[in-house]
C-alpha cells in the first residue's frame, strides 16, 4: 500500500493526514498523539473512526495540524482520518457516514459587523 493522504477542516483548523500500513502509531506535528493531545477525550475523538472499523493497529498516521484550538484540531483530524480510510477501502464509507465521521461541520465564527461591538451584540440603547 502506498501513502494515502486526506484533508480535514473544522472552524479555522486544518489537518493534513498521511496514512501508511503500520502498527498504529499516530504522529502529529512530529510529536506523539499523547504528547500533542494530553487530554484522553481528545485522543478518543481522534481515534473514533479507527476504533469503529477496528483498524487502530493496522495503520500509521502522520498529521500536520495548523490553525484553530485543540478541540477544532482534534475534530479536523478525525474527519481527515475518516476520509483517508474511505480512500483505502470504499466499502467502509456507509459505516463511517452513519456515525457522522464524514460530515464537515460548517459552523464557523460569524464576522463582526460595522457599527456594532460584536457580530450580533448592539450598543446600549438610550431613549433620552
Amino acid at each position: 500500500m502506498e501513502i494515502v493522504n486526506a484533508i480535514g477542516r473544522r472552524k479555522s483548523a486544518v489537518a493534513r493526514v498521511y496514512v501508511t500500513e503500520g502498527t498504529g502509531k499516530i504522529t502529529i506535528n512530529k510529536k506523539d498523539i499523547t504528547e500533542y493531545f494530553p487530554s484522553a477525550i481528545l485522543q478518543y475523538v481522534v481515534k473514533q473512526p479507527l476504533q469503529l472499523l477496528e483498524a487502530a493497529e493496522k495503520y500509521d498516521i502522520k498529521a500536520n495540524l495548523d490553525g484553530g484550538g485543540f478541540t477544532g484540531q482534534s475534530q479536523a483530524l478525525r474527519l481527515a482520518i475518516a476520509r483517508a480510510l474511505v480512500k483505502i477501502n470504499a466499502e467502509d464509507k456507509k459505516n463511517l457516514k452513519d456515525h457522522g465521521f464524514l460530515t464537515r461541520d460548517a459552523r464557523v465564527v460569524e464576522r463582526k459587523k460595522p457599527g456594532r461591538p460584536k457580530a450580533r451584540k448592539r450598543f446600549q440603547f438610550s431613549k433620552r
